[in-house]
């Protein structure tokens, strides 16, 4: 889908949200006979002007890196409880809200970096101005952080790859 170190521009994300709400949909219709219990509410909600607004109110906030405003161009919020243990994109403006009441997370050498999604288990991820993408070890804003991805655009398809895998036999039920 993608080469590590290019920009993430707004029709991969477009493909990215049609190719993951596809999956998604499959892994949907068969989830409550394969996981004996029905799904939540899984959905990858697209941007829009009140959206805008908040990743304007965002970027005037603090310096973010271009990659999650391209980002927050295409998609509010991604919501996906049943997803491995889950995977959470905040909107803009819950991330806003976020850095004014916690700041932003220092990792080692990097720029402070800006959380912008979590997992089910409380864990945080944060992007730094170099564009890696970072998950805490802890559910803590102040613990140490991991690099999980090179790039947002790698993050994105490493949660379409586990949408796609978990509707494959075999995979481990939750």
């Amino acid at each position: 889908m993608s080469v590590s170190g290019e920009r993430l521009d707004s029709e991969l994300v477009r493909g990215w949200c049609k190719q993951t709400s596809s999956a998604l949909g499959v892994l949907m219709s068969s989830f409550l006979e394969t996981h004996g219990f029905p799904p939540g509410e899984n959905a990858i909600t697209l941007a829009t002007d009140e959206s805008h607004e908040s990743t304007d109110e965002l970027v005037d906030l603090t310096p973010i890196p271009s990659d999650l405003a391209t980002l927050y161009w295409v998609i509010c919020e991604v919501s996906l409880p049943d997803v491995d243990n889950g995977y959470f994109i905040h909107s803009a403006s819950t991330v806003a809200e976020h850095f004014q009441e916690y700041g932003s997370v220092r990792i080692d050498d990097e720029c402070p970096a800006l959380v912008f999604a979590s997992d089910g288990g409380g864990h945080l991820f944060a992007v730094t101005g170099s564009g890696r993408v970072w998950r805490s070890t802890t559910a803590s804003w102040f613990d140490d952080f991991e690099v999980t991805a090179a790039s947002i655009r790698e993050f994105l398809e490493q949660i379409g790859r586990r949408v796609v895998g978990q509707d494959r036999p075999g995979s481990p039920a939750r």
